[in-house]
Protein backbone atom coordinates (compact mmCIF):
# COMPACT_ATOMS: atom_id res chain seq x y z
CA UNK A 1 0.00 0.00 0.00
CA UNK A 2 1.37 3.45 -0.86
CA UNK A 3 2.03 5.66 2.15
CA UNK A 4 1.98 9.44 2.40
CA UNK A 5 4.30 9.15 5.42
CA UNK A 6 6.88 7.20 3.42
CA UNK A 7 6.80 9.78 0.64
CA UNK A 8 7.19 12.62 3.15
CA UNK A 9 10.08 10.80 4.81
CA UNK A 10 11.94 10.54 1.51
CA UNK A 11 11.23 14.17 0.70
CA UNK A 12 12.65 15.25 4.04
CA UNK A 13 15.80 13.18 3.38
CA UNK A 14 16.17 14.87 -0.01
CA UNK A 15 15.72 18.35 1.46
CA UNK A 16 18.13 17.66 4.32
CA UNK A 17 20.81 16.56 1.85
CA UNK A 18 20.43 19.30 -0.72
CA UNK A 19 18.80 17.23 -3.45
CA UNK A 20 16.00 18.55 -5.63
CA UNK A 21 14.61 15.11 -6.49
CA UNK A 22 15.17 11.39 -6.47
CA UNK A 23 14.82 9.12 -9.48
CA UNK A 24 13.79 5.51 -8.82
CA UNK A 25 13.20 2.54 -11.08
CA UNK A 26 11.04 -0.49 -10.17
CA UNK A 27 12.52 -2.41 -7.29
CA UNK A 28 12.43 -2.36 -3.49
CA UNK A 29 12.46 1.44 -3.06
CA UNK A 30 9.87 1.95 -5.79
CA UNK A 31 7.60 -0.71 -4.27
CA UNK A 32 8.06 0.70 -0.75
CA UNK A 33 6.77 4.09 -1.90
CA UNK A 34 4.13 3.13 -4.45
CA UNK A 35 2.99 -0.42 -3.67
CA UNK A 36 3.45 -1.23 -7.36
CA UNK A 37 5.55 -4.08 -8.77
CA UNK A 38 6.86 -3.98 -12.34
CA UNK A 39 9.38 -6.18 -14.12
CA UNK A 40 12.55 -4.35 -15.08
CA UNK A 41 12.82 -4.82 -18.83
CA UNK A 42 13.71 -2.83 -21.92
CA UNK A 43 10.93 -0.29 -21.41
CA UNK A 44 12.03 2.31 -18.83
CA UNK A 45 9.84 3.23 -15.88
CA UNK A 46 11.27 6.09 -13.80
CA UNK A 47 9.62 7.69 -10.78
CA UNK A 48 10.70 11.28 -10.05
CA UNK A 49 10.15 12.35 -6.44
CA UNK A 50 10.71 16.08 -5.76
CA UNK A 51 11.81 17.31 -2.36
CA UNK A 52 8.40 18.92 -2.09
CA UNK A 53 5.21 18.59 -4.09
CA UNK A 54 3.75 15.90 -6.29
CA UNK A 55 5.89 13.15 -7.87
CA UNK A 56 5.86 12.29 -11.57
CA UNK A 57 6.37 9.03 -13.40
CA UNK A 58 7.63 8.22 -16.88
CA UNK A 59 5.83 5.02 -17.78
CA UNK A 60 4.90 3.03 -20.90
CA UNK A 61 1.23 2.87 -21.85
CA UNK A 62 0.93 -0.85 -21.14
CA UNK A 63 2.05 -0.39 -17.49
CA UNK A 64 0.27 2.88 -16.68
CA UNK A 65 -3.16 1.58 -15.71
CA UNK A 66 -1.72 -1.02 -13.35
CA UNK A 67 0.44 1.62 -11.66
CA UNK A 68 -2.56 3.95 -11.31
CA UNK A 69 -4.60 1.17 -9.70
CA UNK A 70 -2.25 1.17 -6.69
CA UNK A 71 -3.38 4.65 -5.69
CA UNK A 72 -0.03 6.41 -5.59
CA UNK A 73 -0.55 10.05 -6.50
CA UNK A 74 1.75 11.14 -9.33
CA UNK A 75 1.61 12.97 -12.64
CA UNK A 76 1.83 10.46 -15.47
CA UNK A 77 4.04 10.97 -18.53
CA UNK A 78 3.04 8.04 -20.68
CA UNK A 79 4.77 6.87 -23.79
CA UNK A 80 3.92 4.38 -26.54
CA UNK A 81 6.25 1.96 -28.28
CA UNK A 82 5.59 3.67 -31.60
CA UNK A 83 6.84 7.02 -30.25
CA UNK A 84 9.57 5.97 -27.83
CA UNK A 85 10.28 7.33 -24.37
CA UNK A 86 12.41 10.37 -25.15
CA UNK A 87 9.52 12.82 -25.25
CA UNK A 88 8.10 11.57 -21.99
CA UNK A 89 11.41 12.11 -20.21
CA UNK A 90 11.74 15.61 -21.67
CA UNK A 91 8.21 16.57 -20.63
CA UNK A 92 8.50 15.11 -17.13
CA UNK A 93 11.83 16.75 -16.33
CA UNK A 94 10.65 20.11 -17.61
CA UNK A 95 7.37 19.81 -15.69
CA UNK A 96 9.30 19.01 -12.51
CA UNK A 97 11.66 21.95 -13.09
CA UNK A 98 14.65 19.63 -12.89
CA UNK A 99 16.51 20.77 -16.02
CA UNK A 100 19.32 22.11 -13.85
CA UNK A 101 18.52 20.35 -10.56
CA UNK A 102 20.42 17.98 -8.32
CA UNK A 103 18.89 14.56 -8.88
CA UNK A 104 19.74 11.60 -6.65
CA UNK A 105 19.60 8.20 -8.35
CA UNK A 106 19.76 4.67 -7.00
CA UNK A 107 23.33 4.04 -8.06
CA UNK A 108 23.12 0.28 -7.53
CA UNK A 109 19.77 -0.10 -9.29
CA UNK A 110 19.39 2.40 -12.12
CA UNK A 111 20.71 1.19 -15.45
CA UNK A 112 22.95 3.22 -17.75
CA UNK A 113 20.32 3.85 -20.42
CA UNK A 114 17.86 5.22 -17.87
CA UNK A 115 20.37 7.63 -16.35
CA UNK A 116 21.41 8.69 -19.86
CA UNK A 117 17.79 9.44 -20.75
CA UNK A 118 17.72 11.83 -17.79
CA UNK A 119 21.07 13.39 -18.79
CA UNK A 120 20.01 13.95 -22.40
CA UNK A 121 16.80 15.68 -21.41
CA UNK A 122 18.23 17.61 -18.46
CA UNK A 123 21.81 18.27 -19.62
CA UNK A 124 22.44 20.88 -16.94
CA UNK A 125 21.25 18.68 -14.09
CA UNK A 126 23.67 16.93 -11.73
CA UNK A 127 23.06 13.20 -11.25
CA UNK A 128 24.34 11.95 -7.91
CA UNK A 129 24.49 8.48 -6.37
CA UNK A 130 21.91 8.60 -3.57
CA UNK A 131 21.49 4.86 -3.04
CA UNK A 132 22.12 5.02 0.71
CA UNK A 133 19.99 8.13 1.21
CA UNK A 134 17.02 6.73 -0.68
CA UNK A 135 17.19 3.34 1.01
CA UNK A 136 17.66 4.92 4.45
CA UNK A 137 13.91 5.45 4.75
CA UNK A 138 13.55 1.65 4.95
CA UNK A 139 16.06 1.11 7.77
CA UNK A 140 13.53 0.77 10.61
CA UNK A 141 10.73 -1.72 10.02
CA UNK A 142 7.17 -1.27 11.24
CA UNK A 143 5.22 -4.16 12.81
CA UNK A 144 3.56 -5.32 9.58
CA UNK A 145 6.95 -5.58 7.88
CA UNK A 146 8.36 -7.58 10.77
CA UNK A 147 5.31 -9.86 10.72
CA UNK A 148 5.90 -10.60 7.02
CA UNK A 149 9.51 -11.47 7.85
CA UNK A 150 8.35 -13.73 10.70
CA UNK A 151 6.05 -15.63 8.34
CA UNK A 152 8.77 -16.01 5.73
CA UNK A 153 11.17 -17.28 8.40
CA UNK A 154 8.67 -19.76 9.88
CA UNK A 155 8.01 -21.29 6.46
CA UNK A 156 11.72 -21.43 5.66
CA UNK A 157 12.59 -23.11 8.94
CA UNK A 158 9.91 -25.76 8.52
CA UNK A 159 11.08 -26.41 4.96
CA UNK A 160 14.62 -26.85 6.23
CA UNK A 161 13.56 -29.33 8.90
CA UNK A 162 11.56 -31.32 6.36
CA UNK A 163 14.56 -31.37 4.05
CA UNK A 164 17.24 -32.47 6.53
CA UNK A 165 14.93 -35.17 7.87
CA UNK A 166 14.42 -36.48 4.32
CA UNK A 167 17.92 -36.28 2.84
CA UNK A 168 20.43 -39.14 2.83
CA UNK A 169 24.08 -39.56 2.01
CA UNK A 170 24.58 -40.22 -1.68
CA UNK A 171 22.21 -37.47 -2.80
CA UNK A 172 23.58 -34.48 -4.70
CA UNK A 173 23.44 -30.84 -3.70
CA UNK A 174 21.04 -30.21 -6.59
CA UNK A 175 18.63 -32.92 -5.45
CA UNK A 176 18.57 -31.50 -1.94
CA UNK A 177 18.14 -27.92 -3.18
CA UNK A 178 15.22 -28.90 -5.40
CA UNK A 179 13.49 -30.63 -2.50
CA UNK A 180 14.02 -27.58 -0.28
CA UNK A 181 12.59 -25.25 -2.92
CA UNK A 182 9.52 -27.44 -3.33
CA UNK A 183 9.00 -27.56 0.42
CA UNK A 184 9.03 -23.77 0.72
CA UNK A 185 6.47 -23.52 -2.07
CA UNK A 186 4.20 -26.21 -0.64
CA UNK A 187 4.28 -24.55 2.79
CA UNK A 188 3.07 -21.24 1.39
CA UNK A 189 6.22 -19.38 0.37
CA UNK A 190 5.63 -16.78 -2.33
CA UNK A 191 8.98 -17.11 -4.06
CA UNK A 192 12.69 -17.39 -3.36
CA UNK A 193 14.69 -14.78 -1.48
CA UNK A 194 17.53 -15.81 -3.82
CA UNK A 195 18.66 -19.02 -5.47
CA UNK A 196 19.35 -21.26 -2.46
CA UNK A 197 22.86 -22.39 -1.65
CA UNK A 198 23.20 -26.05 -0.71
CA UNK A 199 26.93 -26.68 -0.53
CA UNK A 200 28.54 -29.90 0.65
CA UNK A 201 32.05 -31.09 1.44
CA UNK A 202 34.79 -28.96 -0.08
CA UNK A 203 32.10 -26.81 -1.73
CA UNK A 204 30.99 -25.63 1.71
CA UNK A 205 34.29 -23.72 1.96
CA UNK A 206 33.10 -21.30 -0.77
CA UNK A 207 30.65 -18.82 0.83
CA UNK A 208 28.95 -18.16 -2.51
CA UNK A 209 29.68 -21.48 -4.17
CA UNK A 210 27.66 -22.98 -7.00
CA UNK A 211 25.38 -25.95 -6.43
CA UNK A 212 26.72 -29.16 -7.96
CA UNK A 213 24.58 -31.86 -9.55
CA UNK A 214 27.27 -34.50 -10.00
CA UNK A 215 28.96 -34.88 -6.59
CA UNK A 216 27.22 -37.10 -4.02
CA UNK A 217 27.18 -36.15 -0.35
CA UNK A 218 29.39 -38.48 1.68
CA UNK A 219 29.99 -39.24 5.35
CA UNK A 220 31.93 -36.47 7.08
CA UNK A 221 30.86 -33.73 4.66
CA UNK A 222 29.78 -30.39 6.01
CA UNK A 223 26.53 -29.27 4.38
CA UNK A 224 25.63 -25.57 4.35
CA UNK A 225 22.11 -24.33 3.61
CA UNK A 226 21.76 -20.59 2.85
CA UNK A 227 18.20 -19.90 1.70
CA UNK A 228 14.81 -18.35 2.36
CA UNK A 229 11.35 -17.74 1.04
CA UNK A 230 9.45 -14.46 0.60
CA UNK A 231 6.16 -13.21 2.07
CA UNK A 232 4.63 -9.98 0.76
CA UNK A 233 8.00 -8.97 -0.66
CA UNK A 234 9.95 -9.61 2.56
CA UNK A 235 12.60 -12.36 2.47
CA UNK A 236 14.04 -14.73 5.02
CA UNK A 237 17.81 -15.27 4.83
CA UNK A 238 18.86 -18.21 6.98
CA UNK A 239 22.03 -20.29 7.10
CA UNK A 240 22.60 -23.51 8.99
CA UNK A 241 25.47 -25.99 8.72
CA UNK A 242 25.04 -29.74 9.23
CA UNK A 243 27.33 -32.76 8.91
CA UNK A 244 26.61 -35.94 7.01
CA UNK A 245 26.71 -38.99 9.35
CA UNK A 246 29.76 -37.78 11.32
CA UNK A 247 31.94 -34.77 12.06
CA UNK A 248 35.66 -34.96 12.77
CA UNK A 249 37.49 -33.04 15.50
CA UNK A 250 38.49 -30.17 13.22
CA UNK A 251 34.92 -29.72 11.96
CA UNK A 252 33.58 -29.69 15.50
CA UNK A 253 36.13 -27.09 16.58
CA UNK A 254 35.25 -24.78 13.67
CA UNK A 255 31.57 -25.21 14.39
CA UNK A 256 32.02 -24.40 18.07
CA UNK A 257 33.92 -21.20 17.21
CA UNK A 258 31.26 -20.02 14.74
CA UNK A 259 28.39 -20.83 17.08
CA UNK A 260 30.12 -18.91 19.87
CA UNK A 261 30.59 -15.90 17.60
CA UNK A 262 26.93 -16.04 16.58
CA UNK A 263 25.86 -16.22 20.23
CA UNK A 264 28.08 -13.29 21.19
CA UNK A 265 26.58 -11.25 18.34
CA UNK A 266 23.02 -11.95 19.42
CA UNK A 267 23.83 -11.20 23.06
CA UNK A 268 25.74 -7.99 22.28
CA UNK A 269 23.55 -6.18 19.74
CA UNK A 270 21.44 -3.39 21.25
CA UNK A 271 20.16 0.10 20.46
CA UNK A 272 22.94 2.68 20.29
CA UNK A 273 25.72 0.22 19.47
CA UNK A 274 27.67 1.19 16.32
CA UNK A 275 27.31 -1.36 13.53
CA UNK A 276 31.08 -1.49 13.12
CA UNK A 277 31.58 -2.23 16.81
CA UNK A 278 29.23 -5.21 16.64
CA UNK A 279 31.23 -6.58 13.69
CA UNK A 280 34.49 -6.02 15.57
CA UNK A 281 33.24 -7.83 18.67
CA UNK A 282 31.94 -10.84 16.73
CA UNK A 283 35.04 -11.06 14.55
CA UNK A 284 37.33 -10.84 17.57
CA UNK A 285 35.84 -14.04 18.97
CA UNK A 286 36.91 -15.85 15.79
CA UNK A 287 40.37 -14.28 15.96
CA UNK A 288 40.71 -15.27 19.61
CA UNK A 289 39.89 -18.85 18.64
CA UNK A 290 42.86 -18.79 16.24
CA UNK A 291 40.92 -18.77 12.97
CA UNK A 292 41.88 -15.41 11.50
CA UNK A 293 42.97 -17.01 8.22
CA UNK A 294 39.53 -18.52 7.74
CA UNK A 295 37.49 -15.29 7.97
CA UNK A 296 36.17 -14.16 4.58
CA UNK A 297 33.27 -11.79 5.27
CA UNK A 298 31.62 -9.32 7.64
CA UNK A 299 29.20 -10.22 10.42
CA UNK A 300 25.97 -9.29 8.63
CA UNK A 301 23.73 -7.05 6.57
CA UNK A 302 20.32 -5.47 6.79
CA UNK A 303 17.29 -7.44 5.68
CA UNK A 304 14.09 -6.06 4.18
CA UNK A 305 12.65 -5.64 0.72
CA UNK A 306 16.26 -6.13 -0.39
CA UNK A 307 17.93 -9.28 0.88
CA UNK A 308 21.05 -7.16 1.32
CA UNK A 309 20.43 -3.58 2.50
CA UNK A 310 21.38 -1.33 5.39
CA UNK A 311 22.33 -1.46 8.16
CA UNK A 312 25.69 -2.95 7.21
CA UNK A 313 27.27 -4.86 10.11
CA UNK A 314 30.83 -4.24 9.09
CA UNK A 315 33.85 -2.53 10.58
CA UNK A 316 34.09 1.16 9.80
CA UNK A 317 30.33 1.67 9.81
CA UNK A 318 29.69 4.16 12.60
CA UNK A 319 25.90 4.17 12.15
CA UNK A 320 24.09 3.26 15.35
CA UNK A 321 21.67 0.37 15.71
CA UNK A 322 18.12 1.57 16.31
CA UNK A 323 14.83 -0.14 17.26
CA UNK A 324 13.14 -1.67 14.24
CA UNK A 325 16.35 -2.41 12.34
CA UNK A 326 16.40 -5.97 10.98
CA UNK A 327 19.69 -7.59 10.00
CA UNK A 328 21.61 -10.85 9.91
CA UNK A 329 24.23 -12.16 12.27
CA UNK A 330 26.16 -14.69 10.21
CA UNK A 331 29.74 -15.34 11.25
CA UNK A 332 31.52 -17.97 9.19
CA UNK A 333 34.84 -19.78 8.87
CA UNK A 334 36.13 -21.27 5.63
CA UNK A 335 39.09 -23.58 5.18
CA UNK A 336 39.31 -23.37 1.41
CA UNK A 337 38.78 -26.68 -0.43
CA UNK A 338 38.16 -28.49 2.87
CA UNK A 339 35.06 -27.23 4.69
CA UNK A 340 33.11 -24.20 5.73
CA UNK A 341 30.77 -23.39 8.61
CA UNK A 342 28.26 -20.54 8.85
CA UNK A 343 25.36 -19.94 11.25
CA UNK A 344 23.06 -17.10 10.21
CA UNK A 345 20.17 -15.65 12.15
CA UNK A 346 17.71 -12.86 11.28
CA UNK A 347 17.31 -10.44 14.19
CA UNK A 348 15.51 -7.19 15.02
CA UNK A 349 16.63 -4.47 17.42
CA UNK A 350 14.07 -3.81 20.15
CA UNK A 351 13.76 -0.89 22.55
CA UNK A 352 16.16 -2.51 24.99
CA UNK A 353 18.05 -5.23 23.12
CA UNK A 354 17.56 -7.75 20.36
CA UNK A 355 15.02 -10.37 19.33
CA UNK A 356 16.00 -13.27 17.09
CA UNK A 357 13.31 -13.80 14.48
CA UNK A 358 14.89 -17.13 13.60
CA UNK A 359 14.47 -19.95 16.09
CA UNK A 360 15.83 -23.00 14.23
CA UNK A 361 18.23 -24.93 16.51
CA UNK A 362 21.87 -23.87 16.27
CA UNK A 363 23.60 -26.81 17.92
CA UNK A 364 25.81 -29.07 15.81
CA UNK A 365 23.65 -31.72 14.16
CA UNK A 366 24.49 -34.93 12.33
CA UNK A 367 22.10 -35.85 9.50
CA UNK A 368 21.78 -38.27 6.60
Amino acid sequence: MPSVERLQHLQKVLADNGLDAAALIPGPGFFYLTGSVHHVMERPIVLLVPREGRPAIVIPDLEADFFASKGFKADHFRWADADGFEGAFAAALAHMELLDGRIGIEGQNMRFFESEAIRRNAPDAALLDAQELISSIRLSKVPEEIEALRRAIRISEQALENTVTWLRAGMTEREVANFLINQMSELGGQGLSFEPLVLGGDNSSRPHGKIRDDVPLTAGDALIFDFGTVINGYPADITRTFFIRKANEEARALYAAVLHANTVGRETARPGLPCGELDAIVTQTLLDAGYGDYILHRTGHGLGLDVHEGPWITRGNEALLEPGMVFTIEPGLYKIDVLGVRVEDNVVITDDGLESLTSYPRELRIIG
